[in-house]
């Protein structure tokens, strides 16, 4: 069995593809957690949130990676390196509010909600700077609606 079988409108390895879907998981998991409304529904925003703010950083460690292993030769790299750092920059931001006492965690799920569902367009960005895979797109469009779709839904929960 070949393990980095593809599927036929894509370079993506067909376990990235499994890998990545299965990504959405742990944010299915803190909604079933939010909507049964047991006593484990606070740890269920305190995961979703943590767990979307930490898929956004992760997001910036790609874009890095792509930036150094497959930026165009005549790309710039200094803004690919910015754009890499923004999102943890971003991801840290919207933890301030639970450190200071602030209103939390809705707003910050709100904030790395829609800094998610808006992530494609950094990619869209740097499909013209960098070599991305075929169906790099159609996947992060997917996992990215998908996650940030949930996250907002459990910002309007909290």
């Amino acid at each position: 069995m070949n393990n980095i079988s593809t599927t036929s409108s894509s370079n993506l390895p067909q376990t990235a593809l499994i890998a990545g879907y299965s990504g959405l998981l742990p944010q299915i998991l803190a909604a079933i957690l939010v909507f049964t409304d047991s006593e484990y529904r606070w740890t269920g925003l305190a995961a979703a949130y943590g767990y979307a703010a930490l898929i956004f950083s992760f997001l910036g460690g790609i874009w890095w990676g792509f930036g150094m292993t497959a930026r165009k030769t005549d790309a710039a790299a200094g803004p690919i390196f910015i754009l890499a750092v923004a999102p943890s920059l971003i991801a840290f931001a919207t933890y301030l509010p639970w450190i200071w006492g602030w209103e939390w965690p809705g707003p910050s799920l709100a904030w790395i909600g829609i800094f998610l569902i808006a992530s494609p367009l950094a990619d869209r960005w740097l499909q013209h700077r960098c070599h991305l895979p075929l169906g790099w797109m159609k996947l992060r469009w997917h996992l990215s609606l998908g996650l940030g779709g949930l996250t907002l839904l459990l910002a309007v929960m909290a």
